[in-house]
């Protein structure tokens, strides 16, 4: 007979899934209702007015779409892009790449504007992919990519969208709930996010949100939606309280959890969590920067829940993380792409956003860097992050 699976205690920070707390485990292992049951409705009641707090916006259509994060990219794109659409697409890494893919599977024309990778999309490229590109439907960029910890600026470009009468898609899968997403100060008309990182539930529901001026492109739609699961239009049925349509069966228990991981976004406070994510992250660069890793973004472009930063020749990319997992129980993330062995992806996103977990990684890392030679002086990075938490200059 198989065996129970007990999984090993792990310290998960890596870019994705975040810690859980215990409190959001608990409630997924509450006794599941039907997915029509007017309690059940009434959570979901709960679920838009806290996420319409997180994202910083009055939408009416507000929801938590039924998948990943990258369900939430899809139904942004497949829902406001027509074949022969110009959507102009900010490219910094793999995920402002995935979003022109989804364009052009939709048949629509994505106007790449490209910057290296670890830098930002600057604004004065997309105003000039704007002059030059005739009318657009669109422009679409990550908030926080995920791939580089680049932190891209929404404001400016949400500006220049109203200016050419485009609709502006914004992907804050990692960013929402550990840094500012102002939706209706910035001009969003789609933002799509995901439960595994800052909001720190077990990964499976996009929190999504539509301006009125996206649902009514979506209304005046020359074709039909070419995902009938992602169609926002029959998903805003299901979600409304006023009709309350079935659509598909809900994922009960995950909703439970997305109820409990922002009722506690909302017990502390966004500004005190921005603030938790930032000092975290100030710390964890000072020490790693002692230890000889570079951040691969520009300062004032980093991201304060996902650090990117270069390896120094002197390590082993694979067999350091190895080790970190199997000796500590650590996980951080690799490179993907053109990073792939370059880089380490360190995720302090939500309930992985603490002191001890900083202190815990640097302290394994100095372990290991005066095991294999590459760190001559002990101390160095617990130091400079304790620097940090007392006071002293961050990054």
């Amino acid at each position: 007979m198989m065996q129970d699976f007990l999984p090993p205690r792990r310290l998960l920070l890596g870019p994705g899934p975040s810690l859980v707390h215990s409190r959001v485990l608990h409630a997924m292992a509450t006794p599941l209702l039907g997915h029509l049951d007017p309690v059940f409705l009434g959570v979901m009641n709960d679920i838009q007015t806290l996420l319409r707090r997180t994202f910083a916006t009055a939408n009416r259509f507000t929801i938590a779409i039924s998948g990943t994060g990258s369900a939430g990219m899809e139904a942004a794109v497949v829902n406001l892009v027509e074949p022969g659409d110009a959507v102009v697409v900010g490219i910094n890494g793999v995920f402002g790449t995935r979003l022109a893919t989804l364009v052009e599977r939709c048949g629509g024309k994505a106007i790449r504007v490209e910057a290296p990778w670890g830098r930002i999309i600057e604004p004065e490229a997309i105003a000039s992919a704007l002059q030059r590109s005739g009318p657009v439907k669109a422009v679409a960029v990550v908030h926080a990519e995920t791939s580089t910890g680049a932190w891209q600026p929404i404001e400016p470009v949400g500006r220049l969208c109203r200016d050419y009468n485009a609709l502006l898609i914004v992907d804050t899968v990692t960013s929402l709930g550990g840094a500012p997403v102002e939706v209706d100060r910035w001009g969003i008309d789609a933002c799509y996010s995901a439960t595994q990182k800052c909001l720190s539930c077990p990964p499976g529901l996009a929190p999504f949100t539509l301006s009125d001026r996206a649902l009514a492109a979506i209304k005046n739609r020359r074709t039909a939606c070419q995902s009938w699961y992602l169609d926002m239009a029959l998903v805003a049925n299901y979600w409304a309280e006023q009709t309350r349509a079935y659509h598909h069966t809900a994922p009960i228990s995950m909703l439970y959890a997305l109820r409990e991981g922002l009722r506690l976004v909302e017990e502390e406070g966004l500004a005190a969590r921005y603030a938790r994510h930032r000092l975290n992250s100030d710390a964890l660069i000072a020490g790693l920067m002692a230890l000889g890793f570079d951040p691969l973004p520009l300062p004032g472009q980093r991201l304060p829940m996902l650090s990117c930063v270069s390896l120094p020749p002197s390590i082993d990319d694979a067999a350091v993380r190895a080790r970190l997992l199997e000796t500590y129980g650590i996980e951080i993330g690799g490179g993907l792409g053109p990073l792939k062995g370059k880089v380490w992806r360190i995720g302090l996103m939500g309930e992985s956003s603490t002191e001890a977990n900083v202190l815990t990684l640097l302290n394994a890392l100095e372990e290991l860097g005066i095991r294999y030679g590459w760190v001559s002086a002990p101390g160095v990075a617990l130091q400079a992050a304790a620097r940090v938490y007392s006071g002293g200059t961050g990054s």
